[in-house]
């Protein structure tokens, strides 16, 4: 077995809790100013434009926009933008997003200049203040993760996160939201408790060559971040799902010992989950759940037990915790080197 030890991703994964903390201390107020702006702008929609581990991100803030303000949010397409030539109209009551690590891609640059010059208003949310697309946005707010050496991204993501819940909790006025979101760092830090068990059962899936991940709502987006860290670092043909779009067929690929990894913790989609995993257990899959919840963990074979339980919109900063430990301890399990996975760069620049 290859052993990196302590490789650069496996310490910024565990740098999450100080970038959350400094985020939030850092953020906190520009935020509050942004928000304060928002408020004369009569804002009526939201879209936001993102790629890859940023993508996820954006689908995240998708379900918080519209369940704590009420707005229609949609995700924009930027091959409109920059191959088709056809942008969208996007009117002057439109708040138009791009989330971006780097903050280079030129295709999302391009949807928010585009934004811009059609009278909307633009914020982005990138770890590099100075970037192309904070230098294109009207409003910027910086992730504070500091240098992400790593090419699979772990800290920036939770920290784009805990800005786009950060600027929800803040425009929605919501002071319960408002505190809870100031839980994080702790919650998070409890979670990466969970590396010495992920590490013991990363050798039971050394020679797993695909599986599928299933979330729902606020943690369909995890199920798609798990997913891609598999992909990126394990090279394994993985699948993400919503547990209802995976009822419509997909469902039919589970047989006896099939790998199946389960986002299920509390809320109100729980009991939806916690009936496809007795579903699942009917039909032998092997079950692995991420979960706060002694149901659902009891039918896993192997049970990521979450130490804390956080409300519903924030849980995916916490249950993406076990899926990127998970990640990382198979990379090292399979022996590849978890810092640089083949073909990957980390900066893709895309047009």
């Amino acid at each position: 077995m290859n052993t990196v030890p302590n490789s650069r991703l496996r310490q910024e994964i565990h740098e999450q809790p100080e970038v959350i903390a400094r985020l939030l201390a850092e953020e906190s107020a520009p935020v509050t100013r942004i928000v304060e702006q928002l408020a004369k702008r009569n804002v009526c929609y939201v879209m936001i434009a993102a790629r890859g581990t940023s993508d996820n991100a954006a689908t995240y803030g998708k379900y918080l926009f519209a369940n704590a303000l009420r707005l229609p949010v949609g995700l924009a397409a930027p091959s409109l933008y920059t191959i088709y030539g056809s942008p969208p109209r996007t009117g002057s009551d439109a708040l138009v997003i791009g989330i971006s690590q780097s903050g280079e891609s030129p295709d999302i640059v391009a949807v928010l200049q585009e934004a811009r010059r059609q009278g909307a208003t633009t914020l982005s949310i990138t770890n590099a203040p100075a970037s192309p697309l904070a230098q294109a946005s009207e409003f910027s707010i910086a992730c504070h993760a500091g240098p992400e050496l790593s090419v699979a991204a772990t800290k920036s993501y939770t920290a784009q996160l805990t800005a786009l819940a950060l600027l929800a909790a803040t425009w929605s006025g919501d002071e319960q939201r408002k505190a809870q979101i100031q839980t994080l760092p702790d919650a998070v830090q409890h979670t990466l408790g969970l590396a010495p068990t992920i590490r013991a059962c990363s050798q039971r899936y050394r020679y797993m060559e695909a599986c599928v991940v299933l979330g729902r709502g606020y943690n369909y987006p995890t199920a798609h971040e798990i997913a891609l860290k598999m992909k990126e670092l394990n090279y394994i043909l993985t699948e993400p799902y919503s547990s209802a779009d995976f009822m419509h067929g997909p469902i039919a690929i589970i047989g006896q010992g099939f790998p199946v990894l389960l986002v299920a913790p509390s809320g109100e989609v729980y009991p939806d989950l916690l009936a496809l995993a007795r579903e699942l257990k009917d039909k032998g899959a092997e079950l692995i759940a991420i979960s706060d919840r002694p149901e659902a963990l009891d039918m896993a074979v192997t049970p990521l037990q979450l130490p804390v339980t956080v409300p519903e919109w924030l849980s995916p900063v916490v249950c993406v915790i076990p899926g990127q430990l998970m990640a990382h301890d198979l990379t090292l399990t399979k022996g590849y080197d978890p810092d640089h996975p083949r073909g990957l760069r980390k900066v893709t620049l895309t047009h």
